[in-house]
Order: C-alpha cells, then sequence, then structure tokens
C-alpha cells in the first residue's frame, strides 16, 4: 500500500510531546518536557465552569464565542495595552491558541506564499506552513548577552516578494525571550515596508520575569491593522486542558480567520468559555501570584542544574529554560533526551527538534519548571547523577 498521507504533511509524525510523555509513562521517569503545570487554576473560575455544566450550558455556543468573553478579552486589550478592539467583529474564540494559529496560517498564507518564523519555533507553525503549501523563512534566535535574540540583517533578508505572513511569538517558546521594543520595530518597520501580516504569538504574556515588560507588536505605530494577535487561558490561569484561545485583528482578518476555523471545529466549550470570561475580569490577583510563583521555581530549577553541571540560560518569561548539555560531554541534544530517562530518570525535550537548522539546537534541552517544587527538587537530585 502507498504512502495515504499528502506529501505536504509527510516528515511530520508523532510530535516530541508525545514521544517523551509516552517515555515518561514507561520509565516512570519525572517529566519536565511537556510544559503543563501539575497546579489548578483560581478555585472560584474552576466552580463557575463546574456550575455552568450542571445548569446545562452544554450546548453549541456562538460561532465567534460567547458574548461575556469576547467583552472581557475586549476590556483586557484595551486596559493592559491600550488596544482597541469591537468585541462585535474583532475578537474570535478558539479551540486553544494552536487552532488560532491554524486557521491563521490556512486563512492568510497559500501555496508558494513565504512565511518568516524565528526558529527555534513551536511545532505546530512548521507543520500548519506546510499544510497551506506555503514555504517557511527561518531567522535563527542565537545566544546573546544571556539571551536569545536574532540578527536583525538577518531578519531583513528572510524576507523576499514572496513573503506573506511573520509569525511572532514573544515571549517565546521555547528560549524564553521576551522581545524588547527595539527588537519588536524592527519587525514592524518590515511589515509595514512589505506591506505584510503580522500573527503574534502572546500565550505567555502575563509570565514575565524580573520585571521584564510584554509589549504587542499591535501596539507599534501602524501595526494594530495588520496584526492577527493570538493568546489564549490555558498558561494564563494554569488550564491547559480546557483548549480557550482567542483572535484579536481588525474585521476583515477575523473573517478570514474564521472562515477556516468554522470548518475546523466551529465551536466548544461553551462553559469553560464563561469562566474564562469571570476569570479575566476578577482573577488577575491570582494570576500575578502565579507569576511570583513561576519565577521562584525558574530560579529553582536553574540552581539545579547548574550544580548538575549544565549551563542554563535564565529565561525572561515562560515555563521552559534552556540547558547547554556540552559541560556534562554531550553533544547530541536527541541522543540525550531519549537515554535521560534511562540514565536519570527525567524527560526533557530536545531543542533541535524546533530547527530547521538543527545544528543551531543540538547542544539543548529544554526543561519545564511549571512543576511543584517538590518535583523540581527529584528531577534535579537525578539529574545530579550525569555528572
Amino acid at each position: 500500500m502507498s504512502e495515504p498521507l499528502v506529501s505536504r504533511m509527510q516528515g511530520f509524525g508523532t510530535t516530541i510531546f508525545a514521544e517523551m510523555t509516552a517515555l515518561a509513562v514507561r520509565t516512570g521517569a519525572i517529566n519536565l518536557g511537556q510544559g503543563f503545570p501539575d497546579s489548578p487554576g483560581p478555585q472560584p473560575m474552576l466552580e463557575r465552569a463546574a456550575a455552568a455544566i450542571q445548569g446545562g450550558d452544554n450546548q453549541y455556543p456562538p460561532g465567534p464565542g460567547v458574548p461575556e468573553l469576547r467583552e472581557a478579552v475586549c476590556r483586557q486589550r484595551a486596559q493592559r495595552y491600550g488596544l482597541a478592539y469591537d468585541p462585535d467583529g474583532e475578537i474570535l474564540v478558539t479551540v486553544g491558541a494552536t487552532e488560532a494559529i491554524a486557521a491563521a496560517i490556512l486563512a492568510l498564507a497559500g501555496p508558494g506564499d513565504e512565511v518568516v518564523v524565528f526558529e527555534p519555533y513551536y511545532d505546530s507553525y512548521a507543520a500548519m506552513i506546510a499544510l497551506a503549501g506555503a514555504v517557511r523563512r527561518p531567522v535563527t534566535l542565537r545566544p546573546e548577552g544571556g539571551r536569545f535574540t536574532f540578527d536583525p540583517d538577518e531578519l531583513r533578508a528572510a524576507v523576499g516578494p514572496r513573503t506573506r505572513l511573520i509569525l511572532v511569538n514573544s515571549p517565546h517558546n521555547p528560549m524564553g525571550t521576551v522581545f524588547t521594543r527595539d527588537e519588536l520595530e524592527v519587525i514592524a518597520a518590515l511589515c509595514r515596508e512589505h506591506d505584510l501580516t503580522a500573527v503574534t504569538d502572546e500565550v505567555y504574556e502575563y509570565l514575565t520575569f524580573d520585571g521584564v515588560e510584554h509589549v504587542p507588536l499591535a501596539c507599534l505605530e501602524g501595526m494594530r491593522e495588520r496584526t492577527v494577535a493570538i493568546s489564549s487561558a490555558g498558561k494564563t490561569f494554569s488550564v491547559t486542558g480546557w483548549k480557550i484561545g482567542w483572535v484579536t485583528a481588525p474585521a476583515p482578518y477575523v473573517r478570514a480567520v474564521q472562515t477556516v476555523k468554522q470548518f475546523l471545529t466551529f465551536t466548544a466549550s461553551a462553559p469553560y468559555q464563561r469562566a474564562v470570561a469571570y476569570a479575566l475580569e476578577n482573577e488577575m490577583a491570582w494570576v500575578a501570584e502565579l507569576r511570583k510563583s513561576l519565577e521562584a521555581k525558574r530560579d529553582r530549577l536553574i540552581t539545579g542544574l547548574e550544580a548538575a553541571g549544565f549551563t542554563a540560560f535564565r529565561p525572561q518569561g515562560t515555563y521552559f529554560v534552556q540547558a547547554d548539555i556540552r559541560p556534562l560531554g554531550f553533544a547530541d541534544g536527541m541522543e540525550l533526551a531519549r537515554a535521560l530517562p534511562g540514565r536519570a530518570g527525567v524527560v526533557a525535550i530536545p531543542s533541535q527538534v524546533f530547527y530547521d537548522h538543527t545544528e543551531a539546537g543540538a547542544r539543548f534541552l529544554r526543561f519545564a519548571f511549571c512543576k511543584q517544587d517538590h518535583v523540581i527538587d527529584e528531577a534535579v537530585a537525578r539529574l545530579s547523577r550525569l555528572r
């Protein structure tokens, strides 16, 4: 029998997250690979979801999302960033940020179009660009001054006559970089000069550390009208399984994205949508405490990784620490990641799977710190065996 998978999706097999999670289950290793927290979200939000389910709110919500969530997202963007959107036409609720990314790329890029991405990148970006028949143009983030950033000249060189979109993930998974206003100005200038659309993945917008500010690209001059911004509740409220995301963009972009989205899932999760609407309005103090807790967990993990012999980079946001494996005598992150559960009883993600230029990421492992303190402590104690 011939290969049933269409050619443009060949090479996209089981995700690295599924592989490593299965390895953790099989070996009993501590899973610091997949980025999901092991503590619940704010209790009043959870209670509202349960009450909505028990109250019978279990049928299709409106296609664009329930009105109270669209209105809450609008207020959030206005109060936090000074960005005004219309809840009736400029907000679209999606099944998590992953669906929003998929629908946006499929709606806005077609065969032969080029999409600029910063590598390493969230793995769905490459799959969706391929599914759209488009071509990705990676720009590599490299270590500089203790964080990861891009070369503006490399970014300019990646933009050509067929470029349609620039995908911007800040705070950045997996590198933890929060792009500065100056870095964003470079991106914005290219968008304005070449009439490009920016798709921004901002799911970690609240989870920044050390006083670092997240600046949405849409805040910059001339960018609100050409930016499709994506965020979600999963990371903000520690409910990754709820899959409640949203798009904020000018109405023509929202109509384009919804045209695709309606044939992916149509709509979903009315009780969770209403609970998230409540949380956006009432649980920001809880989110502030979460951020402080994650900052402490980050520092806890970095201390342990460095004691175990890794060189660790201090992320400015997200759930993840990048660790250089070379001080321990290793050179291939994929090889070490597959051996690590047996050697140390810990699972991590090899960063090279998020690169086109895999050699640029071969020396890094990604460790998640969105775990309880005793889990982090046990993991770093096990990792000390590598010395």
